[in-house]
Order: C-alpha cells, then structure tokens, then sequence
C-alpha cells in the first residue's frame, strides 16, 4: 500500500519549479532595489499615513516633524458697498490646525446689488479680482485651490429674481476659471453665519481658538445692510434668555461651541440711513422728491446712492439740538429691533467694518492701528459733530447721523456708555472679516 503524498509548503512548491540559481538572483535583485528606493526616494523617511518626517541630527540620533502642506484658498465676500477677494495661503500639519501663512486682499466698488438690473456688467470686476488670484496662486495649485463667492446683506435685500440674475452670472464666470469650484461656490450667505464666520476669524487670529484655557471674544460687525453680534455666553442664564434662533451650535478644530449670535437685516449703516431718513429699500423717489431728516445740516440738499438709487435729502430745520433731534429720530427707528443682553458687558469685544471706520472719520482711533473706545466716546463724537454739523455739510454730510445711529445701537445691544471695544482692520495682518472664518469652516 502506497503511502499518502506529503503535503508540500508553498516555498517548496515554487522551489520545485524555479531552478536554484535564478531563484537565488530573483531575490537579491529584489532585496538590491528595495534597498536602492529606501535610500534614494525623495518621500523614504515619510509615513504617508501620518506624513511624518524621520531624520537624523548632527549627533546621529532620529528626530521626527510633521511635513507641512501648502494649500490655497479663495474667497470673494460681495458685500453691499463692494466686493472683496481674500486669497489665502495655508500651511497644515497633521496633529494641528491650519497655519495661516499669508493673506492677499483687494477690494473694489461699488458692490454687486448696484448691478441689479445689468449684471452683465459686473463681469469686468471680478474677473479682475480673479487675475489677481492666478497671480498669487501657482498653477500648479489652481485646480486644488476652492473658489467661493458668498453675497451678504445687499443681495439679501433684492428681489430674488435680480439677485438669482447676478448669482448667475458670477457662477459662469467661476466656472470658466482655472479654480476648483462647486455648485455651492456661488450663494447668498446666511446672516447668522455671517457673524459666526466673523467670530471664528477674530479668535483664531488671536489664538483662543487653538488654546483652550484662553478666553474667547466677543465680534461686532457693522456691514452696510446688516449687523451682527457674536459671543459665547459664559453665563449659563444667556441660553434661556435669548430669542429662538440665537443660540447656534457647530464644530471647528475637534472643538464643540455653542454661541450667541444673530445678524439683524436692515440695520446695516447704509441700510439704516436710508430708514432714518424716511427712505424704503428699493424704492427709488418720484420726479421732485426729495428725503427730509434731522440728521443732515438744516437746509442743506445732498444725495446718498444705496444699492444703485440715488435719493435726494435735505436737512430738516427745527431750530433746536440737531444731535437732539437725530438721536430722537434714531431711535424711533431702532424701538424694539435689537435684543439687549446684559451679560455683554462682561466679555471682551472686538468691533469692525463701520465701526472702525466711523471712529476713525471722527479721530478717535488710529487710522491704521485701531485702538480701544468706549461707548460714550461715540457719543461724544455724535454730540461734536452735530453740534458743529455746518463746517462738515460738504464733506462728511451724514457723519452726524452715522454716529448717532452707532452710539444708540449699542446701547440698545446692551453696552453701557463705560464699556470698551477693541476697534480694528486688521489682526496680524490679516483683515478681520467673515472670509477667513468662512474658508475655515468650509474646509473643517
């Protein structure tokens, strides 16, 4: 009886079929050549998983780093005065959250709501802004790098069809570049994550973001069609307090926040001019009309242009306080629009956009550093300039009522006049809006 074939390994089985020898230089060729990559490939000494780089030292013992990657970010913020490119350069290591290495900014007028009824003719601007980008951006990277476009409050204040128009044709314009972009790349921007993304800026330029013992700030922004407050609330009687819709909840950097914020439509400074001065979004004046205000100096007939109209005002003469009877009026306009909430005064805030600048066409803050101001020197600066409205009539014919209108919404916010705000353009060298905060969000 024959005994049963021995079952045979696999090596056994190949060495069966492959002579000895060449087998034998099969696999020193192999093991030359593994050594070979091992030694001379640029990427050896990186995990790709993790990209970490291994390296020796002068003193021959292994140190290991997180390989930096360099990526780009574009976006355009179509605000209701002009439209803004902020081009982005970031650095990100695998165990930390993006590096901004560099910004680029250019801004230009007027915004795209003054092309409502032509949009075509929006097209010139923001391929201007968009050669700037190709400019900034290697080639290399262009199809890698997003392209996002979000209108804020002057497209919010148009008839759909006239803002969906102008949407349109931006979106064209996206898609004939060189850019990565998305059916989402082109849209109207929610007006609570306009504050939110603003919020995310500040606190990331200033580090609280990425360390978690520091104490996060508050953000004002005054746009002009709409403002916006953003803080987290460290009291915990905030939460029950504030309106439905004020408390909004999302996730940045593994960490989890829950903020008080709320854009308010039609409270912007140009918005609010307009409303202050008996005008109605969109609806230009008749043949010989004109807007009449205690805001302006008595007598005297100027223009405002707010989203492509041109209205015609003139000062009201009543022969008493002119700062008196704008507050008034100011004030009428804002009964019951804001929510005051008292724990503001107990956080730090930044403030920016028209805030920065009205301080500053009243010299009170630095023109290029910003500094800090307290309610009541906007109110002093009202009362100054209304009192002496007549040497600024050419000028700065509503600085008067911006003033004014800025000195009561805070109050109404819930600042008292002692409270202090940090005004500023720019942290780092980086300008303090909505975009940056956007870009990270979106990328998160």
């Amino acid at each position: 009886m024959k005994a049963p074939p021995s079952r045979r390994s696999f090596s056994e089985a190949i060495a069966m079929k492959i002579p000895k020898l060449p087998c034998l230089l099969l696999i020193a060729l192999c093991i030359t050549l593994f050594i070979s990559y091992t030694r001379w490939s640029p990427r050896s000494h990186v995990n790709a998983e993790s990209d970490v780089l291994k390296f020796k030292n002068e003193e021959g013992s292994v140190k290991q780093i997180d390989s930096p990657k360099i990526y780009y970010g574009i976006i355009f913020d179509a605000g209701s005065t002009g439209t803004r490119v902020h081009i982005y350069k970031f650095s990100h290591r695998s165990s930390a959250a993006p590096i901004l290495d560099h910004e680029t900014f250019k801004a230009i007028k007027p915004g795209l709501s003054a092309y409502a009824d032509e949009p075509e003719k929006c097209a010139a601007g923001i391929k201007e802004l968009l050669n700037l980008a190709m400019a900034e951006i290697p080639g290399k990277l262009w199809s890698s790098t997003p392209l996002i476009l979000k209108a804020t409050a002057g497209l919010r204040l148009l008839p759909g069809e006239k803002a969906q128009r102008l949407l349109d044709m931006v979106t064209s314009i996206f898609k004939s570049s060189p850019f990565l972009t998305g059916k989402d790349s082109v849209s109207i921007m929610n007006g609570t994550d306009e504050g939110i993304f603003a919020w995310i800026t500040v606190n990331f330029l200033t580090g609280s973001l990425t360390n978690s013992e520091a104490k996060l700030a508050g953000m004002l922004d005054l746009g002009g069609g709409s403002t916006q407050i953003t803080f987290y609330p460290y009291d915990k009687k905030t939460f029950p307090n504030a309106p439905p819709g004020f408390i909004t909840t999302f996730q940045l950097f593994n960490r989890t926040y829950h903020l008080y914020s709320h854009s308010y439509l039609g409270l912007g400074l140009m918005s609010a001019r307009l409303d202050i001065m008996g005008g109605e979004e969109g609806t230009p004046l008749q043949p010989g009309e004109e807007l009449v205000t205690p805001c302006v100096t008595p007598g005297y007939v100027t223009t405002f242009q707010h989203a492509g109209i041109t209205y015609k005002v003139k000062g009201e003469e009543n022969g008493g306080s002119v700062y008196d009877s704008c507050y008034r009026r100011v004030a009428e306009k804002l009964k019951e629009k804001v929510n005051n909430v008292k724990e503001v005064d107990n956080l730090y805030f930044y403030a920016f956009s028209y805030y920065f600048d009205r301080a500053e066409d009243a010299h009170r803050i630095d023109p290029k550093t910003g500094g800090y101001i307290k309610v009541k020197d906007f109110e002093m600066a009202a009362k100054s300039e209304c009192t002496n409205i007549k040497k600024t009539a050419g000028s700065s014919p509503f600085l008067c009522m911006d003033l004014t209108y800025i000195t009561r919404l805070l109050q109404d916010l819930g600042f008292p006049t002692e409270k202090r705000l940090k005004l500023v353009k720019k942290i780092n060298d980086v300008e303090t809006s909505w975009a940056l905060g956007a870009m990270f969000y979106y990328m998160n």
